[in-house]
């Protein structure tokens, strides 16, 4: 289905950047843009390739609690969908509630804009799925495993649309459903918004749990998350709040929050980590600099390469799963990801762009060399991916070392 739906999703947002760009007069901020864009590719290529392990399944739920044995209607399609929805609200509050689990929920709040390329960003950092319980009366009811594993991506694939600015509040909508201004408030850093509208379809959970806020007009919400990534580059986006849990662990003197920092709420850091290695936060929504690196009309073209390069790769991993075969399909994914991580160092201006760019190069030849051709195609698309490899090096040198062209964007004030 990611074959079918990715074009779709990419359609609609350089739709929405157009709209923006040319009615709005908004500017195209083209580097946020294409770190949600590698994002969603790493989320994508994490899922083709089923990287996640579930504690207890829900088809051995329903084998083992099921009390009926329900046949597949529309109402029952209707039922899964409203208890897929109620686990999607619990889910996401927990991943706002305790530190651990934020991790695997900043990359979607990174973004300092909010537009339909941040629904892309999704996490590459679960590898575990904890939270299958909460769908345990879904379970006990009987509702076949084949019914949710079919409103399962319908469900995800509906929360793309309302991650927009361009859809104001839609009157009787805003009383049972997610809107965009719901989601708004949601993505928001202003106080007063902070961890509100967790729901994903329904509103009703929010202002039946006491966790809903409308968004007001007094209010404009501004975008991001409290603690800045200060990154474009969605792979450590992904793992940089689990790094600081981990240096906050080590670094504190007392065992017990040793143990703690992991289930406090998310943010919490003990009192001696504070005070000895302090974190950049945003205490005024309205007066922070937004994160910009420098550019050149020539970097932002080979960027842009380097995504149509990369989307090519991956219609040929999904394309071609089957034949791939495991464990060769584990190659050519960490192959990917170093592929964005790659050119994401480039965004950030880092020094060591051109060094990721060689080990991409490298493990790119000892692929080839491997299997005689680029898992499965030989000849002329083997020949054209050695090309690109050596080319994408030479060019990530210019860039990183020659080019005198870069120039800071003027840094937007929030």
């Amino acid at each position: 289905i990611l074959m079918y739906i990715i074009p779709i999703f990419l359609f609609f947002v350089l739709l929405e950047k157009t709209y923006a760009w040319y009615f709005k007069k908004e500017p195209f901020k083209q580097m946020d843009l294409i770190s949600s864009l590698s994002a969603g590719f790493s989320n994508s290529i994490k899922d083709a390739l089923g990287i996640v392990f579930v504690i207890v399944s829900y088809g051995f739920m329903v084998s083992k609690l099921a009390i009926f044995e329900i046949k597949s209607t529309p109402l029952l399609y209707i039922a899964a969908f409203v208890i897929l929805d109620f686990y999607g609200y619990c889910t996401h509050r927990l991943a706002h509630s305790i530190n651990f689990f934020w991790n695997k929920h900043a990359i979607h709040h990174s973004s300092e804009e909010f537009n339909l390329a941040c629904a892309l960003r999704q996490p590459v950092a679960q590898f575990v799925n904890l939270f299958t319980f909460i769908l345990l009366p879904a379970a006990i009811l009987g509702i076949p495993a084949q019914v949710v594993a079919i409103v399962t991506p319908i469900h995800f694939f509906l929360q793309f649309w309302y991650h927009t600015v361009h859809i104001g509040k839609l009157g009787f909508l805003e009383k049972i459903i997610v809107t965009p201004s719901h989601h708004r408030v949601h993505h928001a850093i202003n106080p007063i918004y902070l961890d509100k509208n967790h729901g994903q379809i329904f509103i009703i959970w929010d202002k039946l749990f006491g966790t809903f806020q409308e968004e007001l007009d007094e209010v404009p919400p501004v975008y991001g998350i409290t603690r800045p990534m200060k990154t474009w580059n969605p792979i450590r986006i992904n793992f940089k709040h689990l790094t600081l849990l981990i240096q906050d662990a080590i670094h504190t003197k007392s065992w017990k929050n040793k143990w703690l920092i992991w289930f406090k709420p998310t943010g919490w850091r003990p009192d001696d980590v504070i005070e000895k290695y302090p974190v950049e936060k945003i205490k005024d929504p309205y007066q922070f600099d937004k994160y910009e690196t420098s550019s050149s009309p020539l970097l932002m073209v080979w960027l842009w390469i380097q995504v149509a390069v990369t989307l090519i790769f991956m219609y040929y991993l999904f394309a071609n799963l089957a034949d791939i075969g495991k464990p060769h399909i584990f190659i050519y994914g960490g192959f990917l990801i170093l592929q964005i991580f790659a050119y994401s160092e480039l965004m950030d201006g880092s020094k060591q762009a051109f060094g990721w760019d060689v080990l991409k190069l490298m493990t790119g030849v000892l692929i080839l060399f491997y299997f005689a051709g680029w898992f499965g195609a030989s000849g002329i698309y083997a020949s054209l991916v050695l090309s690109y490899l050596l080319l994408s090096a030479g060019v990530t040198y210019y860039f990183t070392f020659l080019d005198k062209n870069r120039q800071l964007v003027k840094v937007s004030e929030a």
